[in-house]
């Protein structure tokens, strides 16, 4: 019997206010103890898990942050389910039964509420066992708290017989004289968990809700990663709540007796009466039966007062009594028409696109050009690797490949405009490469000290590529006085020709001689070379690479496209033929994309469009950045997540925002806005940048390399092109 259990995040808490807010609902904060209801929530149900079962997260998107940081303080991973807008529970539950029967047809759901008490968690989880049991048989269960005294604040269960039992009725939440008369006919409280099949709840929904069941499926189809947002037909699904929906209508609903300690905290007295609803500093001098909660560097003193709850937030203050805990939400329908803006917390609105562009082209212009064209070349005319992030220039050995990427970026930088010394830095540049990088044959040397001397005479097609794109990007820029840019172009390109094989593949040098990535920085070489060139051969060259990822680099079935190979080009034998970086997918898609412009070919734009979705499933949910590494399944094999693979995603997103259907426009340029502020994360205000960000969302402390300025450049020559700065693209932008 393999269980899943199913956390339920819905809800608001209002009786719970100020503390509880819609965008910090009860279910996420400490309510009783140090961890919040959720987080409860979760270890009380972690240990069902086994045989493949798996926890699945139902909640809103506005708590999606909130859902991933507490998950992952406590180490659990979650199948997480994002609703688009609130339906009730019926909606949640059908889709979380839906996307466990798609999974594994045979799973028993375990639906739990978020903000529920239950300290004791053995107990529980036998009760859970033991009614699973029932729920194999075709059963609906729900687990029935006997009550220790009558309540009006929750529902009651009238059970057939003592034990394990059929339901005969469920009665609403009754004053308290009736709830008196229902604890003596043995009624029990409705404690809201449910245990069924999957399979049992959506037949079940079939006949007595089949609105909801078509949504839900609708919403969960083709689900994939441990982030999912629920497609927009669950907008569509009717605000139900289950008991309506189906259990007081259904003949297979049981329910089994519970006695451990429970309580919904649905209001202050019963968070006082666990004992552990205190939160933060507080006096209390004569003062009987009070709870406090403060946030951090607020003391409460009270004096002289009995049976109170006193909760501050950083807005608002309440002070109730206890016995009067209920009427909190009529306080909050009054602020709702007073004062709404203490209704919830003030947050602030995400950057938009434009606004974050505008950003990025003062920074570009005032900061990171600047301090790159000055001292990040030397007099020698050689550009720095790595800047300390106080400005400084860090003594390290120099590649050929950053060398070639700063001449591109400041001809880069000069087509768009800047009004610095460009072209001083792109002469520079090349006399220096020439003198220290270019071997007699042409090609340029891997790596040389950092005072000039020949330390690596080898090469790669990799850094021949960049080599290529300078001199392309250069001659567009009118840095070509000699007019031999395109000669020395051409008798590179042959020579990296020399090793094509039979599958007009390009064997690289080193220990991977069969992979993609020189493929992808050739490809984007010959479509700058075929953009300015009266030579036919790079645009056939970009398509002959075009193909080959089309039909050899990206898998068939997936979609996904691969880094390394064997020599008969089939993926590479255990995890380096499995190995999938999402900034590659990203790559690719913008290189197709562009590649589709000149072609017309929509095998292209197909696969690019393929290609940047497959770039998403890299999307960490919880950080909102794109990590380094999948495997071959989209699962997460790295989340260390590097600066550039953001501007490749910006890149992607901006480009196929153009030229997608229009009813995918919107869903591009949504995912440029994340783009462009998860790159925003990365960059300092000095023009500078941290390269590796770790999973806790923390930077590893180096120095920032200035192979990053490729990318970022590169990333805000699209935005230039895309028109958002409201700009025409006529070499101004960075002016």
């Amino acid at each position: 019997m393999r269980l899943y259990p199913v956390i339920m995040c819905g809800g608001a808490g209002t009786r719970l206010w100020p503390a509880s807010r819609p965008s910090r609902p009860k279910q996420f904060i400490p309510l009783s103890g140090n961890r919040s209801l959720f987080q409860e929530a979760v270890l009380r149900t972690k240990p069902l898990v086994s045989e493949g079962g798996r926890i699945i997260v139902i909640g809103g998107q506005a708590h999606r942050a909130a859902i991933l940081e507490q998950l992952h303080e406590l180490g659990v991973v979650a199948q997480v389910l994002l609703e688009p807008e609130a339906r009730d529970s019926a909606a949640a539950m059908a889709v979380a039964a839906a996307w466990t029967e798609q999974h594994d047809a045979d799973g028993v759901n375990v639906f739990v509420a978020s903000d529920h008490h239950i300290p004791d968690h053995p107990a529980f989880c036998r009760a859970v066992r033991k009614a699973a049991a029932a729920a194999l048989e075709g059963n609906i269960v729900t687990l029935g708290v006997k009550p220790t005294a009558p309540s009006a604040a929750y529902g009651y269960i009238h059970p057939a017989a003592k034990g394990l039992a059929p339901v005969l009725k469920f009665v609403e939440k009754p004053d308290s004289e009736a709830a008196r008369s229902y604890i003596d006919k043995g009624f029990l409280w409705n404690s809201g968990n449910f245990i069924l099949s999957s399979r049992v709840l959506l037949s079940e929904l079939a006949h007595y809700a089949p609105d909801v069941l078509q949504s839900a499926q609708a919403a969960v189809e083709g689900a994939r990663g441990e982030v999912f947002e629920l497609g927009a037909a669950f907008r569509s699904a009717p605000r139900i709540s289950i008991d309506y929906a189906l259990m007081e209508r259904t003949q297979r609903a049981w329910v089994l007796p519970v006695d451990f300690q429970w309580s919904d905290l649905g209001a202050w007295d019963a968070v006082a009466a666990t004992g552990e609803g205190e939160f933060g500093g507080h006096i209390f001098e004569d003062a009987e039966g009070c709870m406090a909660r403060a946030p951090e560097g607020v003391v409460i003193a009270a004096l002289g007062v009995r049976n109170l709850a006193i909760v501050v937030e950083s807005d608002a203050v309440l002070v109730c009594d206890l016995s009067r805990a209920q009427d909190v939400r009529k306080v909050v329908e009054r602020l709702r028409k007073s004062s709404p803006q203490h209704i919830d917390f003030s947050t602030p609105p995400e950057e938009e696109l434009a606004a974050g562009a505008f950003r990025f082209r003062e920074w570009l212009r005032l900061r990171a050009l600047p301090l790159w064209s000055s001292i990040g070349q030397a007099d020698d005319g050689g550009f720095a690797e790595l800047l300390n992030l106080d400005g400084r220039r860090v003594v390290a050995e120099r590649s050929a490949r950053v060398q070639a990427r700063q001449i591109y970026v400041f001809a880069q930088a000069g087509l768009l405009g800047w009004q610095g010394p460009w072209r001083q830095n792109v002469l520079k540049g090349f006399e220096y490469l020439e003198r220290s990088f270019l071997r007699p044959d042409g090609l340029m040397r891997a790596l040389v000290t950092h005072d000039g001397v020949p330390l690596d005479d080898g090469f790669s097609v990799y850094d021949q590529a960049f080599f290529l794109l300078a001199l392309a990007t250069a001659k567009r820029a009118n840095v070509d006085s000699a007019g031999r840019a395109e000669a020395v172009a051409h008798s590179v390109k042959m020579k990296l020709l020399e090793r094509v094989d039979n599958l007009h593949a390009i064997v690289e040098t080193g220990d991977q001689p069969y992979q993609s990535n020189a493929h992808m920085h050739l490809l984007e070489a010959a479509l700058a070379w075929a953009e300015i060139s009266e030579d036919s051969s790079w645009a056939v060259l970009a398509e002959q690479v075009a193909i080959l990822a089309m039909t050899v680099f990206m898998d068939p079935k997936t979609g996904r496209l691969k880094e390394f190979f064997g020599s008969d080009w089939a993926p590479a034998l255990g995890e380096q033929g499995q190995l999938v970086e999402p900034g590659h997918q990203f790559e690719w898609a913008w290189l197709l994309a562009r590649l589709y412009i000149r072609n017309g070919d929509r095998a292209c734009l197909m696969a690019a469009m393929t290609l940047f979705d497959r770039g998403l499933e890299g999307v960490a949910s919880r950080g909102q950045v794109a990590v380094d590494a999948l495997d071959d399944a989209g699962v997460v094999r790295s989340r260390r997540a590097r600066l550039w693979p953001q501007t490749e995603w910006l890149k992607a997103a901006l480009l196929l925002s153009d030229l997608c259907p229009s009813s995918e426009k919107n869903r591009f340029l949504s995912e440029a806005a994340r783009a462009q502020r998860a790159l925003w994360g990365y960059l300092t205000e000095d023009g500078l940048w941290r390269d590796k960000r770790l999973e806790s969302g923390r930077f590893i402390d180096e120095a920032a390399p200035a192979s990053s300025l490729y990318h970022i450049v590169s990333a805000f020559a699209q935005i230039a092109e895309s028109g958002i700065l409201g700009m025409e693209a006529n070499g101004a932008i960075l002016a």
